[in-house]
């Protein structure tokens, strides 16, 4: 059986929705990595032929033990190539994902070890996010809650970020919120926006945004 960067891709992408807490049925899978309905009916067919996947009688797809072994080593080498490009390169926090999608598919397993023995495991991401598959429930069983359920006039830590939007990553870091910031929270808001002093300086974040964002209060 030969795995393809396309076969990669999609395992990855199933266990990144689970992570985010999302069913994974096709129409994710077309979401999660912009293609076509079409070519996922495709892919899920070679899948599940490879005895990758599994996909029950409503439609949702699961990772069967070669599946996630696969899904996990990519994970794993994303992560580990992130780390690498803050670490030892000084990449910016908010570009390192894009770059990381690139490059996990040319890593050796040789480099693989090269990079663990140099960066060592166990450490969260730029992004604060963990190799393997974190579900919100495991979150929230460690303390962590979102930033829109953070009660007012609590102070919070920042503790990890969804990673896979590029805009938004910027758009927090322009407001000087990343993993490891303490924020307040000030106010709810009529209209869906929070208030946040982040700083010392007011600032105003909205909910869905917010809520992808993972903090633990203080």
């Amino acid at each position: 059986m030969k795995i393809t960067i396309s076969k990669e891709n999609y395992l990855k992408a199933i266990a990144e929705a689970e992570s985010e807490g999302e069913p994974v049925i096709a129409a994710t899978l077309a979401r999660w990595l912009t293609v076509s309905a079409p070519a996922v009916t495709m892919a899920i067919k070679r899948l599940k032929r490879d005895g990758l996947i599994r996909a029950g009688r409503d439609g949702q797809i699961t990772l069967t033990p070669a599946g996630r072994d696969i899904a996990n080593r990519l994970l794993t080498r994303h992560h580990l190539i992130e780390r690498m490009l803050t670490e030892i390169f000084g990449m910016e926090w908010y570009k390192v994902h894009d770059e990381a999608e690139q490059l996990e598919h040319a890593v050796s397993a040789d480099f693989e070890r090269r990079l663990v023995d140099k960066l060592g495991t166990g450490e969260a991401c730029p992004h604060g996010n963990r190799a393997a598959g974190d579900t919100p429930q495991e979150r929230r069983k460690r303390g962590l809650r979102p930033l829109d359920e953070t009660p007012a006039d609590c102070d919070a830590t920042v503790v990890s970020v969804f990673e896979r939007d590029r805009r938004l990553l910027e758009y927090l870091n322009g407001l000087g919120i990343r993993p490891g910031t303490i924020l307040r929270m000030l106010a709810t808001n009529y209209d869906d926006t929070l208030t946040l002093c982040v700083a010392g300086k007011p600032v105003q974040l909205g909910k869905a945004a917010a809520a992808k964002v993972w903090v633990i209060l203080a």
